[in-house]
């Protein structure tokens, strides 16, 4: 592999984001060392630095750019209905198990305390707008009359997440990406079934 200098441009950059998210997703961001990135890369440690003078902010903008490609493939089912997206949105945290890898935030989430204050504002960040959308996505099915639940829209999108994240971890452990899908599949049926029934109630 040739080694790559600093320059400035914006390629090794993305490079270096992609292999440390990779490493992230797989070993934590307390398990990884930009030797370990140079490594991988090819490229000096003082190349590393050039880009990001500190882990922290290293940490920083892989959070960002997660989120951000994360509601960015989200927004591409924004016009379908609430069931859909609901099945979309599970389909993203299938993928990055069938890669072998977890949420990366889910993974900062289960080292927030060791995480500088920036870090931690943006993983709460991403929390706090995935807990919107699907907020939004439940009242958009509840108003569509293809969902259905008891309690707050919030409370069952904190649920919902809770749930997904939960199962990615013990699919995870057993190397098996079925038993998320099955978790994710009931998950989502039950919402989906209880407005069947809902709607047959009604129509009595």
């Amino acid at each position: 592999m040739t080694p790559r200098t600093p320059g400035g441009d914006r390629s090794t950059r993305s490079h270096i984001l992609d292999a440390a998210e990779r490493i992230v997703q797989s070993r934590g961001f307390n398990g990884f060392s930009y030797a370990d990135i140079a490594a991988v890369l090819a490229i000096s440690k003082p190349a590393l630095h050039y880009h990001f003078p500190s882990k922290a902010e290293l940490g920083l903008a892989l959070v960002q750019r997660y989120e951000q490609r994360f509601f960015d493939a989200l927004a591409t089912v924004s016009d379908e209905d609430a069931p859909a997206r609901l099945e979309h949105y599970a389909s993203l945290y299938a993928g990055v198990l069938r890669e072998q890898r977890m949420c990366l935030c889910g993974m900062l989430a289960a080292e927030y305390r060791t995480l500088s204050e920036p870090m931690q504002q943006s993983v709460v960040h991403f929390f706090e707008r995935n807990q919107a959308w699907l907020s939004e996505v439940l009242t958009q099915g509840q108003r569509e009359h293809t969902l259905a639940f008891t309690g707050s829209a919030r409370e069952k999108a904190h649920m919902i997440i809770s749930c997904l994240e939960g199962a990615l971890l013990v699919a995870r452990l057993y190397g098996d990406l079925d038993m998320f899908q099955t978790t994710a599949a009931g998950l989502l049926a039950g919402l989906a079934s209880a407005s069947v029934g809902e709607i047959a109630d009604t129509a009595r």
